[in-house]
Order: structure tokens, then C-alpha cells, then sequence
């Protein structure tokens, strides 16, 4: 298959971006996704899955960045009943306490209007299944819809994921006992690491149904997760999941490229959705006012855009979770790979 041009990118996600959100309907009983007006936040289709979600999902990490549990709770409450259903969270998430506050946010029936998804940091079956157990406790819930091996960032986390008695086992034993509907994986390092573990999951004959990756405008241009391995889950009907699509806010604080052309260029690309971090009731605003009038730059905009950023891009610095190991919390807490 020839590579994929950014012509092609640019036709896939208006393509996907056909959805209109149907109130906020979600989990098992998610619905179809027709109907729905100019007011409202898209939806697209996740992979293979039948499912769709959000062009915008909640990060979980920001959730507990708020001193106020209270705050959590709106920032949550004003995402949901706006529009987004896809909400990301992680079993080491400031020790659990990104989950506790989405499971006590997920009460009174919020839990049936989302997508929800977590993520576990063991290589081996027990770690992975005891995190898993851990998280349905904090999140309130007897299930994940999707269910993600968390940091695969290391030349060996393939090879240990699908040994025996590896993590892959937790999660096909999580999906047979009704704990998660879909399986995945993300990582931030290495676009190398991710080839690596779809082969190796190729090579057992295990299927992810999603994989989340950074996708940026600096991401573009160094060590391209997009240039790499987008191409290759579109080929393969994985759904991609994009994160860090202001690369920590760094492209924002820097003045690289303000919020919006940040979330614009990654909405602009054939993803699922994108997973953008609102420590702030403004921020999950601004992400609700971006997504419902949410068009595909154009791609002269996007080369504009890019030829911008390209400097900036250069050296990698402000991608820090590829060049430094600052962002691998696996790494400083290697206990909990099991």
C-alpha cells in the first residue's frame, strides 16, 4: 500500500467527522450517533469497534490537578453534559486519585452516558489484573469500555507483554469476564516501540482495538508518531486515540501555536478523538467551543501551520516525553511493570 499523503489525512477526518452527537449516550448502550445539530460536539467512529465517541475526550491526569474535589467533579459534569463522552484515566494517576474523583463523577447515572476508558502499567498477567480490580474499585464501576496497556516506551515491553504469563493475558481474561470491552495501548517515546508491539501482537494473533499516540505540530516534525505509525493503524482499522496535542502545553506557553490551532491541527487529522487535559472548568469550555464548530483546516493552513512550527520542532525540546525520561513514570517506579 503507498504511503499515506497529508492530502489523504486531510480527507479521512473530514470524512470521519460526520457524526453529530446524539445527546450523551454511552458505555454498553451507546448510541448510533445520528441526528443532532450545529450546538452540539461530533462524533467519529472508534476503529472497528461499531462504537463512536467524542472528537474531543477528557484526560484523566489534569482531573485531580485541582485542590477541590468539588471543581473535579464540575470539570467533569460540564465536559459530559456538554457533549464529550470519551474520558481517559490511569491506575498510577496521582496514586488513584484521578480515579476516585472520576468514579464519584460518574455517579447518578453519568457513568451510562460515557465511553469509559483506564489504563494499567503491568507487563505481567497479576500486575496488570490486580491494577485493573484496583481501578474498577476508585472508578465505581463494574467495567471499562476500553481497557489500555499504559507507557509501552521500552524495547522489551513488547516482548514482555506477550510472554507467558505477560500482560496480554490479563487483558484477553478481562475482556472474557465482562471488565473491558476493548483492548489498546499507548506510549509517548518512540515510534519504533509501537511498530514493534503491533508485530508482536500481530505474531500472537492478538488485536488491539485502539492505540493512542502523541499528535502535535511538533510531534510532525520529530520523531513523527504521525509520519510512522498513524499511517500504520489506519491501514490496520485500529482506531488512533491522540494525546498531548499542546505537548504538555508547552506549544501554548511558548507561543509555538495558540490553543486552538493546537487542537484544530490534531481534530484535523484521521484520529478517534483527541484526549486534552482541563484542569479548569475555562479549558473544558474552550475544548466544547472547538470541538462543535470543529471543520478540517485546510491543508494550506496546515502547511502554513507546520512551516511555522518547524523551528521550534527541530531538537525536540519541548516534546520532552520522547527526549527525556520525565514523563515515563514506569521507569521511576519500576514495581508497578510487575
Amino acid at each position: 500500500m503507498p504511503p499515506l499523503t497529508r492530502r489523504d489525512f486531510l480527507r479521512a477526518a473530514l470524512a470521519a467527522t460526520v457524526i453529530p452527537a446524539v445527546g450523551c449516550g454511552g458505555g454498553a448502550g451507546m448510541g448510533d450517533g445520528r441526528g443532532g445539530g450545529a450546538d452540539e460536539v461530533p462524533r467519529r467512529a472508534l476503529g472497528g469497534t461499531g462504537e463512536t465517541v467524542s472528537i474531543v475526550g477528557l484526560g484523566g491526569f489534569h482531573l485531580a490537578v485541582p485542590p477541590s474535589e468539588q471543581e473535579s467533579l464540575r470539570i467533569l459534569r460540564t465536559a459530559v453534559d456538554g457533549g464529550i463522552t470519551f474520558l481517559d484515566n490511569c491506575w498510577d494517576y496521582h496514586d488513584g486519585e484521578s480515579e476516585r474523583r472520576m468514579g464519584k463523577g460518574l455517579r447518578d447515572g453519568y457513568r451510562d452516558r460515557v465511553f469509559l476508558m483506564t489504563k494499567v502499567d503491568g507487563r505481567t498477567k497479576e500486575a496488570a489484573a490486580r491494577q485493573l480490580d484496583e481501578s474498577l474499585r476508585r472508578l465505581e464501576t463494574d467495567h471499562v469500555d476500553l481497557l489500555q496497556l499504559h507507557e509501552v516506551i521500552r524495547d522489551d515491553d513488547p516482548g514482555r507483554t506477550f510472554a507467558p504469563g505477560g500482560a496480554a493475558e490479563a487483558l484477553l481474561e478481562a475482556r472474557r469476564a465482562g471488565k473491558a470491552r476493548f483492548l489498546g495501548f499507548t506510549g509517548h517515546k518512540s515510534p519504533d516501540v509501537h511498530l514493534a508491539m503491533l508485530a508482536a501482537a500481530e505474531a500472537h494473533g492478538f488485536r488491539f482495538d485502539t492505540v493512542q499516540l502523541p499528535l502535535n505540530v511538533l510531534d510532525a516534525h520529530f520523531r513523527s508518531f504521525e509520519q510512522r505509525v498513524l499511517p500504520a493503524l489506519l491501514e490496520r482499522g485500529i482506531a488512533p486515540l491522540g494525546m498531548k496535542p499542546m505537548a504538555d502545553a508547552r506549544i501554548v506557553q511558548r507561543n509555538i501555536a495558540s490553543a486552538e490551532e493546537c487542537l484544530r491541527y490534531a481534530l484535523s487529522l484521521p484520529v478517534a478523538t483527541v484526549i486534552t487535559g482541563c484542569d479548569a472548568l475555562e479549558r473544558v469550555e474552550q475544548a466544547l467551543r472547538i470541538a462543535r464548530g470543529f471543520r478540517p483546516l485546510a491543508e494550506a493552513d496546515v502547511n502554513a501551520l507546520l512551516a511555522r512550527t518547524a523551528p521550534a520542532a527541530a531538537s525536540g525540546a519541548d516534546e520532552r516525553y520522547k527526549t527525556t525520561d520525565g514523563y515515563d513514570a514506569t521507569t521511576h517506579n519500576p514495581s508497578w511493570l510487575g
